[in-house]
């Protein structure tokens, strides 16, 4: 008998769509981590990016629970002395909402190489319109 490893070759990645609105967004962000990273799948292997191609719509709509709307802050660094900048969950929601989405799925996903290329495959619109509708996207309710 022989264990068998499966590699990035022999998975075909299916095409997933999220509707994101009205879902708590750590919640969310953990299934589509799990999609993303091929956890969902039999032939799991952790040092092969096996996962599935996900896309998010509606992310304008996601929800936070508690004071997180206004408590949580988003932090970037300019890598100057000094650089620090933050920015609370209110104003990103407005200003850029995909960024929210893709921060959270992006730390729950393996660092380095592989973790970039499972997250190459995570699409986020902020809206209902995508451009990827010829790949025929599965639409499949999270949570």
């Amino acid at each position: 008998m022989k264990t068998t490893m499966a590699t990035a070759k022999m998975i075909t990645p299916k095409w997933y769509m999220v509707d994101a609105a009205d879902k708590v967004l750590g919640r969310l962000a953990t299934e589509v981590a799990h999609r993303l990273r091929g956890k969902h799948r039999a032939s799991f292997t952790p040092h092969e990016n096996t996962g599935d191609f996900v896309i998010i719509i509606n992310a304008s709509k996601i929800k936070v629970t508690g004071n997180k709307a206004q408590d949580k802050i988003y932090y970037h660094h300019s890598e100057y002395p000094g650089g620090i900048k933050g920015e609370a969950f209110a104003k990103l929601i407005k200003r850029k909402p995909e960024k929210i989405l893709e921060t959270a799925v992006k730390g729950m996903l393996p660092k380095g190489p592989l973790g970039r290329s499972m997250f190459s495959r995570l699409k986020v619109y902020a809206d209902a319109n995508h451009p990827h509708e010829a790949q025929k996207p599965e639409l499949i309710e999270l949570l």
